[in-house]
């Protein structure tokens, strides 16, 4: 049994059960339907949580016997005689004490009351937040703890195939029991199930790590560099370059600007910037370096002015208070000085609702934050590693006045970052610990905006034409109000303006999107680009998001017409997404036959024979093909040419030219394409040219 080490689903609210789709309700009834069927063979099982998933379904289960895909077939079986019985699924509303008392007798998720507590389901009870109605479902004796919702019936469930079982923890922390996850897909229909099943055989078939290894583009070293640092070998870099060079010809012609940025930075950064403590656990872990003598001195005069300009801003506000706000505030102060610390007084007037100006309790805030860094910089200096380009590019905005004409600023990197995924959740070049992101943020006015978000967009459109990305969509993240200032920066008004701002641009221009709730940055609303390979393998590529709080947060200011300081919108834009993720989609996409201009060998000239004649012709094909620079090689041995096509083909060279002494003598080339095979002889000049036009238009 496989380790599942993804984290447990997150618990979806009832007005998000409200919207599961059709399909959605098939499997999660096929779950109930699989755990009827489980405690028909083995009555002692122990349910947790059985909800459908991305593909399919799954539900965990306590169970003294370890399940293997040879009890799959006498569960399937089980499975068919529910679904025959065609039983309605009854919402039955109960009451929290009923719940309990049910949970005690062991009568949830099971068959019958037994003599051991559902204890799973005890834990969900309590967990169930009070102010929620608490109901069950019943399919035939099978009751469960559930919101719902479901078919009407269990003769409403399509086709359905169990596919494997992992080990999870329940509710994902392994300090909780571990469970076995049995996972199943359902579908509307049979040809629907096999056409699924059809589709999994050619992703295998496609799988990026295989066809990556066959085709040397990449290695993973887990052992000597790491999990999920990937090296690229010199066929995969080229397919990077390649794209980077897409990237940068196109971000020119859209008027965009590129910028260099270090690997690392100060902890004081990101804390600006609010990726600390938002981003912390998708960070590595920080290098602490001690303070030269230099640089502790220079701590030690921020921390002397941050402390004067502190004790200079609450010295005005005590004159201009009142005499009982005074009196509380001065009590915290001495309070805090016995303590030998800065007065927390902010914390004390937000708590109390003392009476002060709002704007001196601003500026009192931001005099606070500055001693607390400044005293933090005193201890050791903490540098992180790079998760997130943003951060370094607000610094370069910050870098120079800027005026409302410099407007928009679209400033571009390939950049590198680092983060720490779990090492469960790494796969391939998918999910990785180093990314080369086609990063870009766009600094730029309110009435800027809806041109500038549109044009992104467009972008992406672009690109998915040149890649043959044909089915796609946008799901456009959205904050949910119960969660601010916790998951989401506490900023009511501006939420609503930027997600109206972003929601009107996309109907505006008439682009497939889904709204999705409760996903968006911590900053601010996002859009993630999701896109189907050509076998309908579904990809997160990319991330379009709009940020409304970075930028105040590290001070970024234009000069507007009214002579007026003001904070620009950032747009955070990656349409090619990182060069791993979006090589391994290519990978799978193209199964490794890449087009032209994109094939890590473009072109190998084939010699029939080794006379030294007609090695020199092949030679100087390919070197006048590598000044133009495209990646031609040649195989001149004596081996006989149908090796030399094969061995060409099992590198999916995409282009072969296959030259005998009389292709020689007529200054002609025999051209055979991969997977195309012999397109027949032509003339050598006209067949270079050709590939460089196919190169240089990006033919597909």
């Amino acid at each position: 049994m496989e380790a599942d080490k993804n984290k447990q689903p997150e618990r979806k609210s009832l007005d998000d059960r409200a919207k599961m789709t059709e399909l959605e309700r098939v499997r999660h009834s096929c779950a109930h339907v699989l755990a009827t069927a489980i405690l028909r063979i083995w009555p002692d099982a122990q349910f947790a949580a059985g909800p459908p998933v991305e593909n399919g379904f799954y539900y965990d289960v306590e169970l003294s016997h370890r399940i293997s895909p040879e009890d799959f077939p006498k569960i399937e079986e089980e499975m068919k005689k529910e679904i025959k019985a065609n039983h309605p699924f009854e919402k039955i509303m109960v009451n929290r004490e009923q719940a309990w008392e049910d949970a005690t007798k062991g009568r949830l998720a099971a068959l019958a009351e037994r003599k051991v507590p559902s204890k799973f389901k005890l834990d969900i009870v309590q967990n169930i937040p009070k102010d929620e109605p608490i109901s069950y479902y019943k399919n035939g004796d099978f009751i469960d703890l559930c919101a719902g919702p479901h078919v009407m019936r269990t003769g409403n469930i399509g086709a359905f195939k169990l596919t494997h079982v992992a080990s999870a923890y329940y509710k994902g922390d392994e300090r909780n029991p571990q469970l076995q996850r049995i996972y199943g897909t359902a579908f509307k229909n049979k040809t629907q199930l096999d056409e699924y099943f059809k589709m999994l055989e050619e992703t295998k078939r496609r799988d990026h790590r295989r066809i990556g290894v066959e085709l040397g583009l990449f290695v993973l070293d887990p052992e000597y560099v790491g999990p999920g640092l990937p090296l690229w070998l010199p066929k995969g870099a080229a397919i990077a370059e390649e794209l980077e060079k897409l990237a940068k010809e196109t971000e020119f012609a859209a008027g965009y600007v590129r910028v260099k940025t270090p690997h690392i930075a100060k902890e004081k950064m990101y804390q600006t910037s609010g990726h600390l403590p938002y981003y912390q656990e998708s960070m590595f872990p920080p290098m602490e370096l001690s303070l030269d003598p230099a640089s502790k001195a220079e701590a030690e005069r921020n921390l002397n002015k941050a402390e004067q300009e502190f004790d200079e801003v609450m010295g005005r506000m005590k004159r201009a208070v009142s005499g009982e706000t005074l009196t509380k505030i001065t009590q915290v102060l001495h309070l805090n000085v016995r303590q030998g610390s800065k007065p927390h007084v902010l914390k004390t007037v937000q708590e109390t609702k003392l009476d002060v100006p709002p704007e001196l309790y601003a500026e009192a805030l931001a005099k606070q934050r500055t001693f607390d860094e400044a005293k933090r910089g005193l201890e050791v200096e903490k540098y992180y590693l790079k998760a997130m380009n943003c951060p370094h590019h607000h610094r370069i905005f910050a870098a120079q006045p800027r005026s409302y004409r410099d407007l928009p600023l679209r400033l571009a990197e390939y950049g590198c970052c680092y983060r720490y995924e779990q090492s469960g959740e790494l796969i391939g070049l998918l999910r990785v610990r180093s990314l080369n992101m086609n990063d870009a943020h766009i600094y730029c006015t309110p009435d800027q905006f809806a041109a500038e978000f549109n044009a992104v967009n467009e972008m992406y459109l672009k690109y998915f034409k040149i890649f043959g990305i044909e089915k796609y969509v946008m799901r456009f993240s959205t904050h949910d109000p119960a969660k601010l200032g916790q998951k989401f920066v506490n900023e009511p008004e501006l939420w609503k303006q930027t997600e109206d701002m972003v929601r009107q641009v996309l109907v505006d221009s008439k682009i497939n999107y889904l709204e999705v709730p409760n996903e968006a940055a911590f900053y601010g609303p996002k859009i993630d680009v999701q896109v189907w390979s050509v076998i309908g393998r579904e990809f997160t590529l990319a991330t379009n998001q709009v940020d409304f709080s970075q930028p105040r947060n590290c001070g970024l200011t234009y000069r507007d017409r009214d002579n007026t300081d003001k904070t620009p919108l950032c747009i955070h834009r990656a349409p090619l997404g990182t060069h791993e993720r979006f090589i391994g989609f290519l990978i799978e996409h193209y199964a490794g036959n890449f087009p032209l201009w994109l094939a890590p060998e473009q072109v190998r000239v084939l010699t029939i024979g080794d006379e030294e004649p007609l090695v020199d012709y092949a030679k100087a094909i390919v070197q006048e093909l590598r000044a133009h620079m495209v990646r031609a090689e040649g195989d001149f041995g004596t081996d006989k040419i149908n090796g030399k096509i094969q061995r060409a083909e099992e590198a999916k060279v995409h282009t072969m030219l296959v030259i005998g002494p009389r292709d020689m003598q007529a200054a002609n080339v025999s051209v055979r394409v991969h997977g195309k095979g012999n397109l027949g002889a032509k003339a050598k000049a006209e067949v270079i040219a050709d590939i460089l036009h196919a190169i240089k238009e990006r033919r597909a």
